[in-house]
């Protein structure tokens, strides 16, 4: 038995929702054998899945998103680390009910990454997602060594709007450690930097961005890489467009501009962990997520658990808060049964703060299921 599934957002980490499914498994079936990989997709709870899987955990101050220290953390086995950029740029360390689109900063992100280097990683798995910023990776890339001047010659501030006011870049000092380093940046979004489908448009409004605010960023961030092609050539207006740079805000651009390949998270992310060793272990396979819905489809953790089960004739069913794929649908992305807590519970009030024991409950119910 495999628990392989990412975390319930607002109420379970991926790795108490393992312990949770785990326990209700073991009510039905006294001492049964269950492994447990909590996995993430690239987004935030990366760093704790890799550290579930047996990584070692590195904390560094560093820059928060609005300019406050905060305590951020990589994770490191031999010399691959995995760094989460919501850790040092995330949403979740702004103050409640509190967002900053237009002057959030990635810099902090920086900071990590060049701890990861300091720590001796030669790869360096980059995830993004769940982040405050719409930057283009402008905070990452000053904390790595490049400078951004105004026409007067003056840094330009943090945050994306203040790339309106970029006269000249020079990346000439950027860390030099990343030429040598495999970097591979790990987003479950393919957006491409500006446009009607990049990061200010889709992502923008989740950061508390409003539609004035977005044409803002968005013409900032295309001028950004106007000035950047000044500095490097074509390179910088085709990476814009590639897929992967509008993840988290941009920040994906600026991992791209470092060399980064990319990859999608939760593909990166199973490799990582460990999960083809472990599925070949496995005789069925519990996946899952807070919700279960369309954005699960497109690249999330289950789907990515659960392609991989299916390749290897493996069954798998999914545990979540609420369900709102029809089961043809879930059956065609490889999962079998979804179970949601909602079915129990459907007052989202009280499942979410005793989403635990709702769980323990579901999963005696997939024992009683498939195993007794």
């Amino acid at each position: 038995m495999l628990v392989a599934a990412d975390k319930f957002k607002g109420s379970l980490t991926a790795v108490q929702v393992a312990e949770r499914v785990t326990a209700g498994l073991r009510k039905v079936v006294p001492g049964l054998s269950v492994e447990a990989l909590p996995v993430a997709d690239g987004g935030d709870g990366t760093v704790a899945a890799a550290v579930a899987a047996g990584f070692d955990r590195h904390e560094v101050r560093v820059t928060g998103p609005v300019g406050d220290p905060v305590t951020a953390a990589f994770a490191l086995r031999g010399t691959t680390a995995v760094v989460e950029m919501a850790e040092a740029s995330g949403l979740q360390l702004l103050p409640a009910g509190t967002f900053a689109p237009l002057t959030a900063t990635t810099y902090g992100s920086g900071e990590l990454l060049r701890a990861a280097l300091d720590a001796g990683a030669t790869t360096i798995v980059f995830g993004v997602g769940g982040s405050a910023t719409t930057d283009g990776g402008a905070g990452m890339l000053a904390a790595l060594g490049a400078r951004f001047f105004d026409a007067a010659g003056e840094p330009v501030g943090p945050g994306g709007a203040a790339l309106a006011e970029l006269a000249s870049a020079d990346l000439t000092a950027l860390d030099p450690r990343f030429a040598g380093v495999e970097f591979i940046l790990a987003s479950d979004v393919d957006n491409p930097l500006t446009g009607p489908k990049g990061a200010p448009a889709v992502y923008g409004p989740q950061k508390g961005a409003t539609p004035e605010d977005v044409d803002t960023l968005d013409a900032a961030l295309a001028h950004y890489a106007q000035v950047l092609e000044k500095a490097i050539g074509p390179k910088a207006t085709e990476l814009a467009a590639s897929p992967g740079a509008g993840g988290a805000g941009g920040i994906g651009y600026g991992a791209l501009l470092l060399g980064a390949s990319f990859r999608p998270g939760i593909e990166l992310m199973l490799e990582v962990l460990g999960f083809a060793p472990a599925l070949e272990r496995a005789t069925l396979v519990i996946t899952g997520e807070g919700s279960l819905d369309e954005q699960t489809l497109h690249g999330k953790a289950p789907a990515g658990v659960a392609a991989a089960a299916r390749a290897a004739g493996k069954e798998v069913v999914a545990v979540c808060g609420r369900l709102a794929l029809p089961p043809e649908t879930l059956g065609a992305a490889g999962i079998r049964r979804a179970y949601p807590l909602s079915a129990l519970e459907p007052d989202p009030a009280r499942s979410i703060p005793n989403a635990g024991p709702l769980l323990e409950r579901v999963a005696a119910d997939i024992a009683r299921d498939f195993l007794a």
